[in-house]
């Protein structure tokens, strides 16, 4: 019955889409089996590349009359399986979507299609001196759409904070097909906030707002080399404890370094057990004070080196390895899991060290690549598909290293998203309750649960019902607060 729907479904979009923008050909619906994380992996049904949100609307309008659920997928490159395709469904790839449609500088803001890259927001307006200040580190091809999805953060959003902070409006259509606004400025609940980060659960954005800001007046970029990982995190607690807030602050262990030099060549000081990246941005006076504070922190702190950019290239060779880290260590394993976890900035040293004894005791490797100024954890576990286990162990220390982010107070993502990879953790930090909560909230968006269906949540519910098998009336349905579908 599937198989008939979706070559049924084929057919009528292809009515709705040009030729090539409909594909059902096994070999090349492969192209999309997995997102940036491909530890998870399943075939689409179909996949179709509109042009226009009409024509996603059509696409949707579809899927909800034959009850086939969609995914949605930007350039694919998220790290929790959120654009992970269904084998019974329609996978709506936005990357044909790249007009940015309005530039407004006196307003600071501009307009454009969820295929647009990150970083082509920046290079359409930095010429006026302005830019887009999320900058996830694949912000060369993540495309806005999925930044929304995700609510996606990068090296700056300690300063500047996340994409939610940097939308203005969004147009959306909704699981069942109508395009609706989303603003800012609308009265009432905050539904813009809301859809982003919602990781397409509760519908497809097909334009955005975007907030633009001005380029700062000075930009200091340094980076300190250090013995050991430990010593770089004191580093960091002092100088947030100084009260500087610096525009990012990252670091990478000597396990990471090793693999950006082995990447792209980055040159970062021999014999580093880790280095921080510290950038400083703003007035002139401002940013020199806040240097000086830094350098000595830093240096108060064990760094054996320094180095400090004298202009922009040396900025971006600065840059280039952490940039570059996520790939980088496919140079030194076959293949390795991304984590994303939160814990204070406190906890940043019992952290580190229990994922040192996880790694002793699964015999794993884990290169750590960091937002060290809030916390934000970017393990990479390294494991070879090809040894029989080493996958398994690899899942397991992935999911100990998310149990130790809860222990100390954390959080199972920071700005991966939860997407299905994460999802049976979300037991561990929130009740039946509070997760009966947020299942009500999507389910007012997507009564059939049509639009990216098994992410996020840790079991297919019903609208309003807790995991489990349940039997009689929900006593929220029964209370007459819920309506059950």
């Amino acid at each position: 019955m599937t198989d008939a729907v979706l070559t049924r479904l084929a057919g009528l979009f292809g009515e709705l889409l040009p030729a090539d923008a409909v594909i059902t050909d096994p070999v090349r619906l492969r192209t999309y089996d997995c997102d940036g994380l491909t530890y998870h992996r399943a075939t689409p049904g179909i996949v179709v590349l509109p042009d226009t949100a009409e024509q996603i609307a059509a696409v949707v309008r579809l899927c909800d009359e034959y009850g086939v659920p969609f995914v949605a997928r930007g350039s694919g490159t998220g790290l929790s399986g959120g654009a992970l395709p269904r084998t019974d469904g329609v996978l709506i790839v936005t990357s044909r979507m790249r007009r940015i449609l309005e530039i407004d500088l006196q307003n600071r803001r501009a307009v454009v299609e969820p295929g647009v890259t990150n970083l082509a927001i920046t290079e359409a307006v930095r010429d006026q001196g302005y830019y887009y200040a999320p900058d996830p580190s694949s912000q060369q091809i993540c495309s806005i759409g999925g930044n929304v999805a995700e609510n996606s953060g990068g090296a700056h959003c300690l300063k500047y904070g996340f994409t939610v902070n940097h939308i203005l409006g969004l147009e959306i259509v909704t699981p069942d097909g109508e395009i609706v606004e989303l603003s800012a400025d609308d009265p009432g609940y905050d539904l813009l906030g809301a859809f982003i980060g919602s990781e397409g659960t509760l519908g497809i954005a097909t334009k955005i707002t975007v907030r633009l800001s001005r380029m700062p007046e000075a930009v200091t970029t340094l980076l300190a080399a250090f013995t050991g990982i430990e010593a770089g995190g004191q580093a960091v607690s002092a100088i947030i404890a100084a009260g500087i807030v610096p525009a990012a602050i990252e670091m990478m262990d000597a396990l990471a370094i090793e693999a950006a030099e082995a990447a792209v060549n980055c040159a970062y000081p021999q014999g580093a057990g880790a280095v921080l990246i510290v950038e400083l941005d703003g007035p002139h006076a401002e940013v020199g004070h806040q240097f000086a504070e830094v350098e000595r922190i830093c240096r108060e702190s064990g760094a054996f080196e320094i180095r400090v950019a004298a202009s922009a290239e040396e900025r971006a060779a600065i840059w280039k390895g952490r940039k570059s880290a996520f790939a980088a260590v496919g140079r030194i394993s076959p293949a390795y899991i991304v984590q994303d976890g939160v814990v204070p900035r406190t906890a940043l040293p019992e952290v580190l060290a229990g994922i040192d004894r996880l790694q002793e005791e699964y015999g794993i490797r884990v290169a750590n690549v960091f937002h060290a100024g809030d916390g934000n954890l970017h393990p990479l576990v390294l494991f070879d598909d090809a040894v029989p286990g080493q996958g398994e162990r690899a899942e397991a220390v992935s999911g100990r290293i998310l149990d130790l982010c809860i222990e100390h107070g954390g959080s199972i993502t920071g700005e991966h998203g939860v997407g299905v990879d994460k999802s049976r953790y979300m037991p561990k930090m929130f009740t039946e309750e509070d997760l009966d909560t947020m299942q009500l909230v999507r389910c007012a968006f997507d009564p059939r649960g049509l639009s990216n269906p098994g992410k996020v949540f840790p079991t297919p519910r019903l609208c309003g019902e807790v995991p489990g098998v349940r039997k009689g009336v929900h006593p929220l349905v029964e209370s007459g607060r819920a309506e059950q579908f």
